[in-house]
């Protein structure tokens, strides 16, 4: 089984991901958010599986270093993109995507070894 791994590679918690799948077994193809930005296609192909609200990384410093006018415009998908396309630290990480199409967010092994 072949799934995509998003995210940024020096993450402790993608390098959790990757440690996990690797005991696995399972082949993954990586994705680089510092090495090929999130496209707003892809990000809509997220939102068709996970609300905006569960897709924005609210636990990292650079959302609590924002002020309340960018905190406010990431509730809305229209203006939410923009910023995650600039500023993809915002986006959780990783999102994983599975061949039948689904998705988990966030390392939680659980979730992964449910799909794989």
């Amino acid at each position: 089984m072949s799934i995509k791994v998003y995210g940024i590679k020096n993450c402790n918690t993608i390098k959790k991901a990757f440690d996990f799948l690797e005991s696995k077994g399972v082949s993954y193809e990586f994705i680089d958010y510092k090495k090929q930005k999130p496209t707003q296609e892809l990000l809509n192909g997220f939102l068709t599986k996970t609300p905006l609200e569960t897709l924005v990384n609210k636990q990292g410093t650079t959302y609590r270093k924002m002020d309340e006018a960018l905190k406010a415009a990431l509730e809305k998908v229209e203006t939410a993109f923009p910023i995650l396309i600039e500023n993809s630290s915002m986006i959780k990480r990783p999102v994983i995507t599975y061949p039948d199409g689904s998705l988990t967010l966030g390392f939680v092994p659980e979730k992964i070894e449910e799909k794989l």
